[in-house]
C-alpha cells in the first residue's frame, strides 16, 4: 500500500502493478524473496488472492451484498469470482470466446449474464453455463429491467427491414423469448452509412436504466444523440442531441433527475432531465473516449462524478465543476467500478494485475478490509516529502538522445513535469555513460580547452590559421595586443608577395637550425633527432667543468652590476643565467694561472665612474721572510 496522489484529497494504491510491463514469473518470485526485508516493502500485502489475469482484464463488478467480486479477462477467456469474506479466489471458469461485458442479475454471484464477442449471450450459475443464445448482430452493452425481467442489448448496424434504424434487442427472461426490438435512429438513411460490418455503420453504443426511480431507459448512439424510452409505453419519449462525437458512456444519478454522458472526444456533459441545456461541461483532457461514468456521494453528502478513459480517472465536483482528485495508473483502463458504500475503486485494465484504489475522503474502507483504515491513519501521520534532489530534469528530445524515451509512462523513474520529465540521477548517469563511454574524458578536455582559450584571449585577440609557420603568424599577431581591433591581414600576413611563406612547405622555418638559434637565442626549441642525446651529454660535461671552476672563483660585492646572458640550450628545465665574468674560457692549451679577481680575458662592468682622478692605491708590501724557518733554497744538497 502506497500513497499515489498526495494532496488535499489523497489516493492510496492498495493493489496494482508498479510497472507497466509484467515481469516473468521466475523473476517476480526472485524479486519478492530478495525484497522481503526491504523497509520500502513492509507495507506491501496482497488484498485479494490471485486478483489478476494472465494478459488483461475486461470488466469488474461487485455484487449488491458486497460479498462477491466478479471479473472477466483473458488469455484464455475466463472470469473469476472472489469471496470478500475469505479474501480469496472462490472459483474461475473458462469460456469459448472473449467477454465484452457482463451483469449480475441477483444480489450475489449465483446468476450472471455475459455478452461474448462471438454474438452469444451466456447465462451462468454456480454449476456452470446454464444456457447460451445468439443474437442477430454484435452487441455493445447490457442493461437489465428488474420490473419486467427484460435484458436490453444495444447492437451494431441497422435493422433488416430496410427502415434504416438501429435496434436494441429485448430478451424476456420470464418467458424465455425475444421481444420486438426497439428502433433507434443511428443515421441509416444518411449516405456513407452501411450495413453491419462496414466502416461507417451506425450503432447503439451504450444503455442506462434508472431502475431505482422512474425506470426511464437512455441509449447513446454513434450520431451524437441520446434517445429515451419508457418501458411502460414501449416507445420513444425524447431525444437529446447536439453533442461532440459519439456517445460512449451514460449514467443516472440515484434520484434519477441527473444524467451524465461522455463522448468519444473526451467531453462530459451533465443534464437535468427537466432542462435540455447541460448544467455542466467538462473536458477529460486526453481526447480519448470516455469509458465509465459513476455518480458518487461523500460521507458529507457532497455529490461527485467519476469519469474515466483509458489513461486517467478523474473525480469532479458536480456542482462547481472543479477537479476533486485524479488517479493515473501505469496501464490502460478498460472498466471502473466502485465498491458500494465505501471509498474503494476497482479497475479492469491491461496488464496482469488489477488495480484497487482507496480514497479516504470518498468513504471508509469496505467492512471486509476495515484494517485499511488503520494503515491510512498511520501513513497520514508519517511525513510525506516529495523532493527532486536525486532527479534531473530532461526534455523529450534529450530523453530520445539518451534512448530513454521508451520508458515514458512505464516507470516511476520518469516523473512528468511541465514540458519534460524528472529522471532519477542514477539512471541518468548510467544512460549517459552508455550513450557516450568517453564523456568524462571529453568533459575534462573541454574544460581545459576553455581555460586555455580564456587565457589566450587576454594575449592574442586574433587567431589566423595557416598551413605553414603557424608560430610565426601568431608572433606577428601578438604585436597587435594593445590595439582595439586586431587586423588579421596586417603586414606580411596580408601581403600576396609573402603568401607562400604560410602555404608552401619549402618555406617552413626550421627551428633546429644553427641560423635560427643564432637569431633567436631565447627561444625554446624541442630538439629532435639522434644528435639530441649527444648534445645533452656535451652540455652536462661542460656544466660540470664550469661548476668546478666556479668553486674557485672569488666572491664579488653585492653592489656590483654585472651583465647577464641567458643560455638557449635549456630543454624543458629552468633557464640558468650566468654572468659573463663568471664564465671560464675553455682553452686548447694549458693557460698560465692568473692571480687576482679577474678570470678570463676581460672583465666588463657597468658601474659608473666619476670624472675626478682617483688616488693611486698604495703598493702592497712585499712579504718578509721568516728567519727562523729553514728555506729550501739554502739547502746544501740542492747546490750540489
Amino acid at each position: 500500500m502506497k500513497l499515489t496522489n498526495p494532496g488535499a484529497v489523497p489516493v492510496y494504491t492498495v493493489a496494482g502493478p508498479s510497472t507497466a510491463r509484467p515481469l516473468p514469473d521466475w523473476l517476480a518470485r526472485r524479486r519478492k524473496r530478495s525484497s522481503k526485508y526491504d523497509p520500502e516493502n513492509l507495507n506491501n500485502f496482497e488484498l485479494l488472492q490471485e486478483f489478476e489475469f494472465e494478459e488483461a482484464s475486461n470488466c469488474v463488478r461487485v455484487s449488491e451484498d458486497g460479498n462477491w467480486i466478479m471479473s472477466s479477462g483473458t488469455y484464455k477467456p475466463q472470469f473469476h469470482v472472489h469471496s470478500t469474506q475469505e479474501l480469496s479466489l472462490s472459483f474461475s471458469r473458462h469460456t469459448k470466446s472473449e467477454n465484452t461485458t457482463f451483469l449480475l442479475l441477483s444480489s450475489d454471484y449465483t446468476k450472471s449474464l455475459h455478452l461474448q464477442s462471438d454474438r452469444s449471450i451466456e447465462f451462468h450459475t454456480p454449476m456452470g453455463c446454464h444456457y447460451e443464445v445468439r443474437i442477430p448482430r454484435f452487441g455493445r452493452d447490457l442493461a437489465y429491467l428488474r420490473q419486467s425481467a427484460e435484458v436490453l442489448i444495444p447492437a451494431v448496424g441497422v435493422s433488416a427491414d430496410g427502415s434504416g434504424y438501429g435496434e436494441v434487442f429485448r430478451l424476456d427472461l420470464e418467458r424465455g423469448q425475444f421481444l420486438r426490438p426497439w428502433q433507434i435512429d443511428v443515421g441509416g438513411d444518411d449516405p456513407g452509412s452501411g450495413l453491419q460490418g462496414s466502416i461507417h455503420v451506425g450503432a447503439v453504443n451504450v444503455a442506462a436504466v434508472a431502475e431505482k426511480t422512474h425506470g426511464l431507459c437512455a441509449f447513446g448512439t454513434s450520431i451524437s444523440t441520446v434517445e429515451f424510452y419508457d418501458p411502460r409505453s414501449k416507445g420513444r419519449v425524447a431525444v437529446l442531441g447536439g453533442h461532440d462525437g459519439e456517445v460512449t458512456a451514460l449514467d443516472y444519478s440515484d434520484d434519477g433527475l441527473s444524467l451524465a454522458l461522455g463522448t468519444s472526444t473526451g467531453q462530459i456533459r451533465i443534464f437535468d432531465l427537466r432542462n435540455p441545456r447541460p448544467l455542466l461541461k467538462k473536458d477529460q483532457g486526453m481526447g480519448l473516449p470516455i469509458k465509465t461514468l459513476i455518480h458518487m456521494k461523500t460521507p458529507t453528502e457532497e455529490r461527485k462524478l467519476l469519469s474515466a478513459d483509458k489513461r486517467i480517472i478523474k473525480i469532479w465536483d458536480e456542482h462547481t465543476g472543479d477537479l476533486w482528485t485524479s488517479v493515473e495508473p501505469l496501464v490502460d483502463i478498460n472498466h471502473v467500478t466502485q465498491v458500494p458504500d465505501s471509498g474503494m475503486i476497482l479497475t479492469a485494465n491491461e496488464g496482469k494485475h488489477m488495480h484497487c484504489f482507496l480514497i479516504p475522503n470518498l468513504g471508509l474502507a469496505p467492512k471486509w478490509c476495515h484494517f485499511l483504515d488503520n494503515l491510512v491513519h498511520e501513513m497520514e501521520n508519517e511525513t510525506q516529502t516529495e523532493t527532486y534532489d536525486n532527479y534531473k530534469f530532461l526534455t523529450k528530445p534529450e530523453l530520445k538522445s539518451l534512448s530513454l524515451d521508451h520508458l515514458i509512462g512505464k516507470t516511476n523513474l520518469l516523473r512528468p513535469y511541465m514540458h519534460g520529465y524528472f529522471v532519477a540521477a542514477k539512471l541518468y548517469d548510467q544512460a549517459r555513460l552508455i550513450a557516450n563511454p568517453y564523456v568524462w574524458e571529453e568533459e575534462r578536455a573541454k574544460r581545459v580547452k576553455e581555460k586555455i582559450e580564456k587565457e589566450r584571449a587576454t594575449r592574442i585577440r586574433g587567431v589566423k590559421k595557416v598551413k605553414v609557420n603557424q608560430k610565426l603568424a601568431d608572433k606577428i599577431l601578438q604585436r597587435q595586443v594593445k590595439r582595439a581591433k586586431v587586423d588579421l591581414e596586417a603586414g606580411v600576413l596580408g601581403d600576396s608577395r609573402f603568401s607562400k611563406l604560410f602555404e608552401d612547405e619549402e618555406f617552413k622555418v626550421d627551428e633546429n637550425s644553427f641560423e635560427f638559434r643564432a637569431l633567436n637565442p631565447s627561444t625554446q626549441v624541442e630538439y629532435t633527432g639522434p644528435s639530441q642525446n649527444a648534445r645533452i651529454g656535451a652540455d652536462d660535461s661542460s656544466d660540470e667543468e664550469s661548476g668546478s671552476e666556479a668553486e674557485s672563483e672569488p666572491a664579488r660585492p653585492k653592489d656590483d652590476v654585472v651583465m647577464q646572458v641567458s643560455s638557449s640550450t635549456a630543454r624543458g628545465g629552468k633557464i640558468r643565467d650566468t654572468a659573463i665574468g663568471s664564465r671560464a674560457q675553455k682553452q686548447t692549451r694549458a693557460a698560465k694561472v692568473r692571480t687576482g679577481d679577474v678570470v678570463g680575458e676581460q672583465h666588463i662592468t657597468f658601474v659608473p665612474e666619476s670624472t675626478k682622478k682617483k688616488p693611486q692605491p698604495a703598493p702592497a708590501p712585499a712579504p718578509t721572510k721568516r728567519q727562523d724557518r729553514r728555506s729550501a733554497s739554502t739547502n746544501t744538497f740542492r747546490r750540489l
